[in-house]
């Protein structure tokens, strides 16, 4: 059986691809972090959202986020995600590498909803860079 949080993050890239930004927030914590970039976090869905924007309009308001192969490691009302996202998008040249090693942090709100605390495209990466 196939773990929900692979529909959930699926979501989220159509969220993000479609740029609906309001939606997208919704399925963040209040105190979510993003990494926007190694050494730039947005704290808060309000940073959150002004940088996905941001990101949007990098990417020439492009980007397609998809995951490939996706680890799920739950504990209670926690999950760990450590996926391979693959970005494309029309622009050519990025700084950073467009197929990563994401780690993702969940949690359940008291409805048992899942929601994103910790979104970090870079993964293990952040190590390195």
């Amino acid at each position: 059986m196939e773990h929900e949080l692979k529909e959930f993050i699926k979501k989220c890239d159509i969220a993000i691809k479609q740029e609906d930004f309001d939606t997208l927030m919704s399925y963040y914590t209040d105190d979510a972090i993003l990494v926007v970039k190694p050494g730039m976090i947005a704290r808060g869905k309000e940073e959150i959202k002004e940088a996905f924007v941001k990101i949007a309009k990098y990417f020439n308001n492009s980007l397609v986020p998809t995951q490939g192969e996706m680890i799920i490691l739950e504990t209670g009302d926690t999950a760990l995600v450590i996926s391979q996202t693959l970005l494309d998008a029309d622009k050519n040249e990025s700084e950073f590498s467009m197929d990563r090693r994401a780690t993702y942090v969940f949690k359940k709100n008291s409805q048992g909803e899942w929601l994103c605390a910790i979104d970090n495209s870079y993964g293990t990466d952040l190590i390195n860079m």
